[in-house]
């Protein structure tokens, strides 16, 4: 299933998309899909529908992020070794985690914000997880049992924030609209092996990154599993599980966003994005 939300920023309402693509109003049975929905029994049983059982919502609205109220972003850094290559970094040994904050998240096609004395925006295409239940100390055999669905994710970055300001990378990772997520969330049963999607990205329609998830050092399963062995992962919260290579802090000569670029990405079975920089006022 395809889960959405879909309506002006802070009014978004729940729906699903049929197998024409249409939007399906999911608000009378699931008023949100948010951690407090996912674990109820009107969520599991919106899951075991089907989405032609809801009427049709309003097309074409504008698109949130799939979840809301996520209270967690965990990303994996240099988790594909071409990157890691251009990045001129060693790989890690095991996987390299830092935080976002979830104040950066914003709809799949919403403008991204240049930050005031930003010098190095930088696009990052990425496989999303997000959890859908309490994930504490599991096994790597059993980490997938824990996923909602995964989703399109931008790893926005500065890098100058990022690597030249001092201290962690956190900085240059959370400002305002740094994580565009969605179009949709895919529940498990319809993404199939998450491990083996292409994912691509392109700027001002020109091919910037492209490759698979299957080049991940560490899967998906992989990634959870580590991670719980460290704190306990709530429903809602997002794994954004790193990028190919082809970022621009990794061209030669490295190649930065400005005002008014537009970029696109997107991963098979999981939809596409959408933004264009403007200047954050």
């Amino acid at each position: 299933m395809k889960l959405i939300r879909h309506g002006q920023p802070g009014l978004e309402k729940p729906a699903v998309l049929d197998a024409e693509g249409r939007a399906r109003d999911v608000s009378a049975l699931v008023p949100d899909f948010n951690p407090e929905t996912i674990a109820s029994p009107a969520f599991a049983q919106l899951l075991s529908s089907k989405a032609e059982d809801y009427p049709l919502a309003p097309q074409g609205q504008r698109l949130g992020a799939p979840i809301a109220g996520t209270r967690l972003i965990v990303a994996v850094g240099l988790n594909y070794a071409d990157h890691a290559a251009e990045a001129s970094m060693a790989l890690p040994a095991e996987p390299a985690l830092f935080m976002k904050s979830v104040h950066s998240i914003c709809g799949p096609n919403d403008a991204t914000l240049l930050p005031p004395q930003a010098e190095k925006l930088d696009w990052e295409a990425e496989l999303g997880i997000i959890i859908g239940r309490v994930t504490s100390h599991v096994s790597e055999a059993e980490a997938l049992s824990y996923v909602l669905g995964y989703c399109v994710v931008n790893d926005v970055s500065e890098r100058s924030y990022q690597l030249e300001r001092g201290g962690t990378w956190d900085k240059g990772k959370s400002c305002d609209t740094f994580t565009p997520v969605g179009p949709w969330l895919v529940t498990p049963d319809e993404t199939g092996d998450a491990g083996t999607l292409d994912i691509w990205c392109k700027v001002n329609g020109e091919t910037m990154q492209q490759g698979s998830t299957a080049k991940m050092v560490f899967g998906p399963a992989a990634l959870i599993s580590y991670i719980s062995q460290f704190f306990t992962l709530h429903p809602g919260d997002l794994i954004t599980t790193g990028t190919p290579a082809g970022v621009g802090f990794g061209k030669k000569p490295q190649r930065f966003l400005r005002v008014d670029d537009v970029v696109t990405l997107g991963i098979a079975g999981l939809g596409s994005q959408r933004q264009v920089v403007v200047e954050k006022r």
